[in-house]
């Protein structure tokens, strides 16, 4: 049940943050209520009630332990920005974390701030601080990494990097329908040249684009699927397709295979993975699909230098 939970808020937060990175590529201009709501979101799990006012004093303190006197929009934007933006010998709150928590586990996961906080101060040092999240974060990065920086690195990704991907979400062309969201997390982790792009566990979304159901005759299931983004390590989001490069190097995964790819049964009704659909007498994908999907712009994002 806590698990359910768990990535139900993974969930709203990711959903929350992609919206807000399509606002921002599409040049749209993110209100202070946006920016509080995805805060919120990111570090607690969940949009907080009461006035702005309120709501954004408490984000200050849980963060930074006090509250600044700046004027409200200033306020939002600092902690916003403290959260997204980032630069080599400043990482954003998400980066570090994202880091850190790679580090010592290899892998990242998508729990509210707190809940990622307390997992690694159990983890490290056996004990949970009440301190602000940047105090708790500092120190974990300086028990992490060599005098507590990050080797951070701008890296340029092609239009065409291969991400190894496991679904999250069971597809089912009986009960699926169209326009519903698709959960995926990434299998492995990707690495452009020495620097680490994305995190195995890293979280991505797409949706079910069409669905024809199996009918009299032996007219055969099909679902249409988009992945659409993943989160790099920097914490912004890496448009993604089921590109050519990608089918392929799906079908070669399962012909290496032979009856099964990691829960996608390649023989049988269901069928090998063959371009943006899925045929077959009822199509079922089950979670924990592997399948590889691929960048689909060329873009640049921050990423932690581990060779």
């Amino acid at each position: 049940m806590r698990s359910k939970l768990s990535m139900g808020l993974a969930l709203a937060v990711l959903l929350l943050m992609m919206c807000a990175g399509v606002a921002l590529a599409q040049g749209q201009e993110m209100t202070a209520l946006d920016k509080t709501a995805a805060v919120e979101n990111y570090f607690y799990g969940a949009e907080q009630p009461g006035a702005l006012v309120d709501r954004v004093a408490k984000v200050e303190k849980t963060v930074y332990g006090l509250e600044s006197k700046e004027a409200l929009l200033g306020k939002v934007d600092r902690v916003y920005g403290y959260m997204t933006q980032n630069a080599p010998a400043a990482p954003s709150f998400a980066l570090k974390l994202n880091a850190t928590e790679w580090v010592l586990t290899h892998t990242v996961t998508a729990d509210a701030v707190n809940v990622r906080l307390e997992n690694l101060e159990k983890l490290l040092i056996g004990t949970v601080s009440d301190e602000a999240f940047d105090s708790r974060l500092t120190k974990l990065a300086k028990l992490s990494f060599a005098n507590g920086q990050l080797n951070v690195q701008a890296a340029q990704v092609s239009s065409d990097l291969l991400v190894k991907i496991m679904t999250i979400t069971p597809l089912d062309t009986r009960t699926s329908l169209a326009g519903d969201q698709v959960v995926f997390r990434a299998a492995e982790d990707v690495i452009v040249e020495g620097t680490l792009v994305i995190a195995k566990g890293a979280l991505g979304s797409g949706k079910v684009i069409k669905i024809d159901r199996s009918k009299n005759f032996g007219r055969d299931a099909k679902m249409e699927i988009a992945f659409d983004t993943i989160t790099a390590l920097d914490g912004s989001n890496m448009n993604t397709v089921l590109g050519d490069k990608a089918k392929e190097k799906t079908r070669s995964m399962a012909k290496a295979a032979g009856a099964a790819v990691a829960g996608l049964v390649v023989l049988g009704p269901i069928g090998v993975v063959g371009g943006a659909f899925v045929h077959g007498e009822e199509v079922k994908m089950p979670a924990g699909t592997e399948l590889y999907i691929q960048t689909k712009t060329e873009t640049q994002v921050y990423g932690l230098q581990v060779k």
